[in-house]
């Protein structure tokens, strides 16, 4: 009777990841540079951007070019480049363990030699600082370059 109720609990729990895991493949519809800036973040704790005012959802923006970018990019292995347009990069970063899936931009302002950045999370309320580390982490490679 137990070995029943826990094969169906298993079943039941691998469904639930399932879902929530097919739940991160769903790309925004906000992406993109709209009015040559990147979508601000949601009220929620899971978004950083160059272009946010509030102190909780604002990082400074990359200093180098899109190059440069695509570089250390290349050195990370759960990102992918989903759309490279000259200036503006979207990759998506999937997560080892379940699969989720966060959303990185990236908008290149050649004149300043800044690139302005944007990271956040498809799904959850709060990333526990990961998109805030992901941007230091991809300054970091390009300031080794």
């Amino acid at each position: 009777m137990h070995t029943k109720i826990r094969t169906t609990a298993r079943g039941l729990m691998i469904v639930g990841l399932l879902t929530l895991i097919s739940c991160a493949g769903e790309r925004p519809t906000t992406l993109g540079v709209q009015n040559n800036q990147l979508a601000t973040c949601p009220d929620s704790p899971n978004c950083v951007s160059s272009f946010e005012q509030r102190e909780s959802h604002a990082i400074a923006p990359l200093t180098g070019n899109i190059a440069a970018v695509r570089a250390a990019l290349g050195q990370m292995p759960q990102a992918v480049i989903v759309t490279d347009d000259g200036n503006y990069i979207h990759a998506e970063f999937t997560s080892r363990l379940m699969g989720f899936v966060d959303d990185v931009e990236f908008l290149a302002d050649p004149a300043s030699g800044q690139i302005h950045v944007r990271s956040a999370s498809r799904l959850g309320h709060s990333d526990l600082g990961v998109n805030r580390e992901r941007v230091e982490s991809i300054r970091e490679l390009m300031a080794a370059d």
